[in-house]
C-alpha cells in the first residue's frame, strides 16, 4: 500500500521534479552502500526500498516521456 500512495504522488510531480526525486534517491542509495561497507548500516532493507523507488521513479518518467 505505501508503493501504491508513492507512486500516485509521483505521478502528480512535474519532470524537473521527478529528476530532482531521482538525484536525491541516488544520492541516498551511495550514501546506504557506503554505509553497510563499512558495517554502520543497521537496516539494510532499506537499501533494496530505495532501489525499488528509485526504478520506480524512472517508470513514471518513461510514463511522461510517452504521453
Amino acid at each position: 500500500m505505501k508503493s501504491n500512495k508513492f507512486v500516485e504522488e509521483l505521478k502528480t510531480k512535474s519532470p524537473e521534479e521527478l529528476n530532482q526525486e531521482l538525484a536525491a534517491a541516488k544520492k541516498e542509495l551511495f550514501n546506504l552502500r557506503f554505509q553497510n561497507a563499512t558495517n554502520q548500516l543497521e537496516n539494510t532493507a532499506r537499501i533494496k526500498e530505495v532501489r525499488k523507488n528509485i526504478a520506480r521513479i524512472h517508470t513514471v518518467i518513461t510514463e511522461k516521456a510517452r504521453a
